[in-house]
């Protein structure tokens, strides 16, 4: 028996698992999400830090018209033990520790020099400018960032900042591909008669990869129960299966009878919907098991609208914006189900493509979201709201 849409995701949603944390290397966190609170390990900037170049001074011990005295230069990366007298100046370099008795960095370009004798010519700045003091970014001890956050190029180069080198994380999920089908060969063969080019491992590859996660299996397996059991018995491990194909109700359709041979429990098959009716959604042990149709703009639609929330409940990360719009132009549906129709967003509104049927992929090359009509009704006019999905 068919269910509902929202029964869907229900019970994907209940039979999601919880997320798994590990610690990596820094730089393999990148995208994804923070499993802890993570606190500085120094004070940033360590130390007073000249935020130009130009040079050192105490603006207290300048009598604000005369010279100073240059008595050495510091580079970033060296330091100074010499403590500066009144009236004493440091050539001093962006990033390098401000010596004892300093408290103020004038520009360069802001004085003029002969010899070892400094004079300001541009008296327009205050005490402590163009220092950076120490601790004014992080203290060390302080959380800098808490469990939950996204691990952004940024936050990645601002935490190696902080002395981190590894990292708990929410970790992606390792998820098989098995697209089944005697028809099936590989994009650049020759094509026969009976025979079309394999695209749904490509498109559900890609669709992992716009969401920053690899595929750890990819397999292409005739209809054959025999040979679609041990593909999917070698990838039980797997924190999720999507299969593509032979998912409905004619004779060579196999996969739900060798998922049932394989001891995965099914959960529901058959969704009231259009594309993607025959979707099929099971669990075995840990591993949750998606069976898409074989049609290409079913199996994209399925996997947008139901594997991409159970993966974000597993990574904790949210990958797509949700949105109300007005349609452009009036749509009439079939009633008794719920239409995803591929679409595109313009000034604000969306407009529903063209070319719509399940085999059809040209529309969804085109589209940047899936356009929800709800199960009950059946007509929309111009301006109505509806639900989108964006999916770039």
């Amino acid at each position: 028996m068919m269910i509902s849409v929202k029964e869907a995701a229900i019970l994907i949603n209940e039979n999601c698992n919880n997320p798994r944390v590990e610690q990596v290397p820094l730089l393999e966190a990148t995208g994804l999400i923070l499993a802890e609170t993570v606190y500085s390990t120094i004070d940033t900037p360590p130390f007073n830090q000249s935020a130009m170049d130009g040079y050192a001074f105490s603006y207290d011990d300048w009598d604000g018209a005369g010279s100073l005295h240059i008595v050495s230069e510091v580079q970033a990366g060296n330091f100074t033990s010499d403590v500066l007298n009144p009236l004493e100046a440091i050539r001093i370099y962006t990033g390098a520790p401000l010596p004892l008795g300093a408290d103020t960095v004038i520009m360069q370009e802001k004085v003029c020099v002969n010899e070892k004798t400094l004079t300001i010519s541009d008296l327009n700045f205050t005490k402590g400018c163009s220092v950076r003091l120490r601790g004014s970014q992080t203290k060390k001890g302080e959380a800098v960032l808490m469990d939950g956050q996204l691990l952004t190029p940024a936050a990645i180069s601002f935490l190696a900042g902080v002395g981190i080198l590894n990292l708990k994380i929410y970790s992606n999920p390792g998820i098989s591909i098995i697209a089944t089908g005697n028809e099936l060969i590989k994009p650049g063969s020759n094509i026969s008669n009976g025979k079309i080019f394999e695209s749904n491992s490509y498109g559900l590859t890609a669709a992992l990869n716009q969401i920053a996660i690899s595929p750890v299996f990819v397999d292409v397996v005739v209809d054959d129960e025999k040979k679609i059991i041990d593909s999917i018995t070698k990838q039980l491990h797997s924190d999720m299966i999507i299969l593509t194909g032979g998912v409905s109700v004619g004779d060579y359709d196999f996969v739900e009878k060798a998922l049932e041979k394989c001891g995965v429990r099914k959960i529901f098959h058959g969704v009231k919907q259009k594309p993607g009716k025959p979707f099929y959604f099971g669990k075995y042990n840990q591993t949750l098991v998606f069976a898409l149709p074989g049609n290409p703009a079913a199996a994209m639609t399925c996997f947008y609208e139901y594997i991409v929330p159970a993966i974000s409940k597993f990574t904790k990360r949210k990958y797509f914006n949700f949105l109300e719009l007005p349609l452009k132009d009036d749509y009439r549906k079939k009633p008794g189900l719920t239409f995803y129709l591929k679409g595109k967003t313009c000034d604000k509104a969306v407009s529903i493509l063209e070319n719509q049927e399940s085999y059809m992929m040209n529309s969804f090359a085109l589209a940047d979201c899936l356009v929800e009509l709800v199960e009950e009704r059946e007509f929309y006019k111009k301006g109505d709201l509806v639900n989108v999905k964006m999916i770039v």
